[in-house]
């Protein structure tokens, strides 16, 4: 297994477990403990995480906002499964808007190929990575925030309300079940409530480890969700929730 793997599936492991130890990593990955602290080292120094005695801890709050650079290195190969699947439900022809999540950029670049699709965003990122790649591309204008290089306000959520839509794709930083979808920020968690309603068709991506997860404000209901996109099968009692309020999943 190639190093930059390695600290992949340490990502993946630190963001569910909120810790990790080296002896349990060397012992999962079958190399040295020395090996498993110079990936925590080179970790850390990405500021993906903090070294304790004996291993690492998380440094992510609920109210926290990661970086762009942070949250492309966090479950990259659930994003790529998760684009695989949702890219299924887009055609020739259909209009879309997307978050500036991770999750939506690799979602874009499985879309290439299709024919005639426009792609309404708030993501700085997506539009400068996709220029010349086919799409019509267009933005939404407003205030940038420049951790998650999303543009959000008033001025991007008059532009979206202009556009009615075939689809929605967002992502979050976490799912419950009583509290609903949730952001870490409330100027981009309004701006995923604007796009939901534009659509008709809203489509949640998340990766196994947003669910049963609280972040820091609620920006919509499960009601104003169609499809949920996972990389993973959730539990038995999420199938019944998604079930009963007549969500598709797909996993």
């Amino acid at each position: 297994m190639l190093g930059l793997e390695r600290r992949q599936r340490i990502m993946e492991k630190i963001r569910l477990d909120r810790k990790v130890y080296v002896s349990d990593l060397a012992q999962t990955f079958k190399v040295t403990e020395e090996t498993i602290r110079r990936d925590l080292e080179k970790l850390e120094g990405q500021d993906l995480l903090r070294r304790s005695y004996g291993g690492a801890v998380i440094t992510e709050s609920t109210s926290e906002d990661l970086s762009y650079k942070h949250r492309s290195a966090i479950n990259s190969e659930s994003k790529l499964a998760i684009a695989e699947k949702a890219a299924r439900l887009i055609q020739d022809g259909d209009t879309i808007m997307m978050d500036s999540s991770t999750t939506c950029q690799a979602l874009l670049q499985r879309l290439k190929g299709q024919k005639d699709v426009t792609v309404i965003t708030n993501s700085i990122r997506l539009m400068n990575d996709f220029m010349g790649s086919g799409f019509k591309m267009i933005c939404t204008g407003g205030t940038m925030r420049e951790s998650s290089c999303a543009l959000t306000g008033t001025i991007a959520s008059q532009t979206l309300e202009k556009y009615y839509v075939d689809f929605t794709f967002i992502s979050c930083k976490g799912i419950d079940r009583e509290k609903g979808i949730m952001e870490s920020n409330d100027s981009e968690g309004r701006i995923k409530s604007v796009m939901i309603r534009q659509a008709r068709k809203a489509v949640l991506l998340i990766d196994h480890s947003k669910f049963d997860r609280t972040a820091f404000v609620k920006c919509d209901d499960f009601s104003h969700i169609d499809t949920l996109v996972t990389d993973e099968k959730p539990s038995s009692e999420w199938q019944s929730y998604l079930a009963d309020n007549h969500i598709n999943l797909i996993f």
